[in-house]
């Protein structure tokens, strides 16, 4: 099956006064129709930048400086932006973190979601609402037809959070990038739009990269899982493969600092030192600095992405060809 999302080699850069800081730093990773890619990593990993690079939303200065993003084979990166607008929200839809900051409290759920509709796809206004209803319902809005005229503060965290997915859906795109979609949720509301997730990609075959620091999100919710860490991806692979048998110290770092729900363990272990800043990426593996299996080369030489069992990992202790410290 055809990839139908390509990230390729994607550069992101930040000018400033002191020189070019170098955000995202030669990303490549790609989505299958109906797949479920997660994005996961500590904060300032780059996850949110990649989402908004792929839609077109990033903040200047912020500018993809080489690379490129390819949908169903067509380059995006490069469009003007009125082209761009047309597929956002028609081809790419857009789940952002918090459902409140995302709806307008001005307008009814109803106004919002016809008009989205409307501006994507050729209806009339009664043909508008009937769809605005139904995707109420589909994302579990009990009595849709008398909600879809209610304004977005008559609505809890997770109703609005629904009405977000709603609105993401609205136009019935091919993709979905969603960020951080359940971290202003409770746990049972997280479980609900997980689900909520999972039914309707697989139902619509939309594939969706899932944004998150929740390795328990992603394990309920994901295909694959990309791990990032400065800008750069560290290792990419099936869920049950990344997580049951990490292969980049990184990974081993983030799993190993999940609680045991088992109990056996008393005491949490965890990464020693930051993430650096962007004017201070260590040269070599960017990790080196943390890394307790780092040795010579990993100070001087970046690794590119090697083959790692069923998974692919930046980390020189997947060379085939080299001797690496026991």
């Amino acid at each position: 099956m055809n990839p139908l999302l390509q990230v390729q080699d994607l550069v992101v850069e930040f000018p400033t006064r002191r020189g070019t800081l170098r955000a995202l730093d030669r990303i490549s990773f790609d989505i299958a129709p109906g797949e479920i890619l997660g994005v996961v990593g500590e904060s300032g990993a780059g996850k949110s930048l990649t989402g908004a690079a792929i839609i077109g939303l990033l903040e200047p200065p912020g500018r993809i400086a080489s690379g490129q993003v390819l949908l169903e084979g067509e380059r995006i990166d490069n469009l003007p932006f009125e082209r761009m607008r047309h597929i956002r929200g028609r081809r790419i839809g857009a789940i952002f973190q918090d459902p409140l900051t995302s709806l307008n409290p001005l307008y009814t759920i109803g106004r919002q979601l016809e008009e989205t509709i409307r501006a994507h796809l050729p209806v009339e206004r009664a043909e508008a609402r009937r769809r605005a209803i139904a995707l109420l319902e589909e994302t579990g809005i009990a009595a849709a037809d008398e909600r879809i005229d209610h304004y977005p503060h008559q609505f809890s965290g997770g109703m609005r959070q629904r009405v977000v997915i709603a609105l993401a859906l609205a136009a019935e795109p091919q993709l979905v990038v969603a960020d951080e979609p359940t971290t202003a949720l409770d746990v049972s509301i997280q479980a609900q739009i997980i689900q909520l997730l999972k039914r309707i990609c697989r139902e619509r075959g939309a594939a969706v990269m899932l944004i998150t620091h929740d390795m328990g999100v992603i394990a309920e919710t994901c295909d694959r899982v990309a791990v990032m860490y400065a800008g750069r991806l560290a290792e990419i692979g099936p869920v049950h493969e990344v997580i049951h048998q990490p292969a980049h110290p990184y990974t081993m770092g983030l799993m190993a600092s999940i609680p045991d729900m088992e109990g056996e363990r008393e005491r949490l272990n965890q990464i020693d030192g930051a993430m650096p800043r962007l004017n201070a990426i260590p040269s070599g593996c960017a990790y080196n600095p943390r890394c307790p299996r780092a040795f010579e080369r990993c100070t001087h030489e970046r690794p590119e992405l090697l083959n790692a069992g069923a998974t692919r990992a930046a980390c020189w202790l997947h060379d085939a060809h080299a001797e690496v410290p026991g």
